[in-house]
């Protein structure tokens, strides 16, 4: 299974939770203060482990029917 990943850029705010977390599929901008996804194929523990280390909540995860499995929304 993997999950389809969608980061609000409205809420994130640059932690780099998720890039310290996962790095393989998260990764920090700093000059724009905002993650994004470089690689969705990754474990998906580490994936869920990632989106639940995001102090804002800024990351959801969809399964492969589109259902809402993690996130704020």
């Amino acid at each position: 299974m993997s999950y389809r990943i969608e980061i609000d850029s409205f809420t994130c705010v640059g932690f780099g939770e998720c890039a310290k977390t996962t790095p393989a599929v998260f990764r920090l901008d700093e000059f724009a203060n905002q993650s994004s996804v470089v690689d969705a194929g990754g474990d998906p523990e580490n994936v869920l482990l990632a989106a639940q280390a995001c102090p804002v909540s800024a990351i959801s995860l969809y399964d492969e029917t589109g259902r809402r499995v993690f996130g704020a929304g």
